[in-house]
């Protein structure tokens, strides 16, 4: 087989995917409104705090160990960097701009990105199957994205800022699966926040500090809201699920979440659907459907 077939998904990835999906995909329109009142640094960093900390509670009650030998470091930081600290300063950058569902499906390029990354820096040898399913999740994205040329070329930067922050996170998602280390995954996972949260501070206090202030009851949910299930379950579930899935996998496997994202920013924030959104459904929902199967083996034939 080649370095991208993999035997399906199991029960416990399949759930924790389906968490993944519903958790992140709504999301979107609650970051959304928390940055339009809030300022979005400092949003981050205090959802980043009560992360830190149902981690750590969890880890105090699953016995899982916060140490990480000193020739580890290295790889935590690069790790840290490349698939969480990047993506989050500058999403908080990119999303007071930009309409929440629009920012989701540019987000979650991230699997297109990972399939280029793969082929160009570790020569991936992909199944066929897996060119045509990333092709309509990409189809997919891309009809998604054309209602809203007009709007995203009112936000060009921060358009192209958030599309650099999702190729950079497909390559830590290549890296975090080929890194070799003795660490636990989870532990892993916790010094990468850790590392995000030094990322944002700076930009918080040099650029928000007077605007600090109370936070109101519904950006104290979101806060509440990100920092429970967006950082205390959802990272580490997909640093999990980036580890034990192949990359196209486990990348298009997400790919749903924009879906997601797009229909709750529709309810929440009343964004306009149009009927690109439906057929971009049929397609991204086929490449997930399509990736996240088991390939077929050849039976082994005897001898004569």
């Amino acid at each position: 087989m080649s370095i991208e077939s993999h035997s399906g998904v199991s029960r416990n990835q399949f759930i924790l995917l389906v968490f993944i999906t519903l958790f992140w995909g709504v999301n979107w329109p609650i970051m959304k409104m928390a940055v339009t009142h809030y300022p979005p640094m400092t949003f981050r960093g205090l959802s980043i705090l009560f992360g830190l900390g149902t981690i750590a509670i969890y880890f105090k009650t699953a016995g899982i160990s916060f140490h990480v030998p000193r020739k580890e470091w290295g790889t935590v930081l690069r790790l840290g960097l490349l698939n969480m600290a990047v993506w989050h300063v500058l999403l908080m950058v990119a999303l007071p701009h930009l309409n929440s569902g629009r920012a989701s499906v540019i987000g979650y390029t991230m699997p297109v990105f990972s399939a280029l990354w793969g082929a160009s820096l570790y020569k991936q040898k992909f199944a066929k199957a897996h060119f045509i399913y990333i092709a309509l999740a990409l189809l997919g994205i891309l009809l998604l994205l054309s209602t809203e040329f007009t709007s995203l070329s009112g936000a060009p930067l921060a358009a192209i800022l958030l599309l650099g922050a999702t190729a950079t996170w497909a390559l830590g998602t290549q890296q975090l699966r080929r890194t070799k280390t003795d660490l636990h995954i989870l532990t892993i996972a916790f010094w990468m926040t850790v590392i995000t949260a030094f990322a944002i501070l700076p930009f918080s206090v040099g650029l928000e500090r007077q605007n600090w202030a109370m936070p109101s009851v519904p950006v104290l949910l979101a806060i509440l809201y990100n920092g429970v299930l967006i950082f205390g379950f959802c990272h580490t579930a997909w640093a999990y699920i980036a580890r034990t899935l192949s990359p196209v996998a486990s990348s298009v496997s997400i790919s749903l979440i924009p879906v997601l994202g797009l229909l709750s920013g529709a309810f929440f924030l009343k964004e306009q659907l149009y009927w690109q959104d439906g057929l971009a459904i049929i397609l991204i929902g086929t490449a997930v459907l399509g990736t996240i199967k088991p390939e077929k083996i050849p039976p082994l034939v005897p001898n004569s």
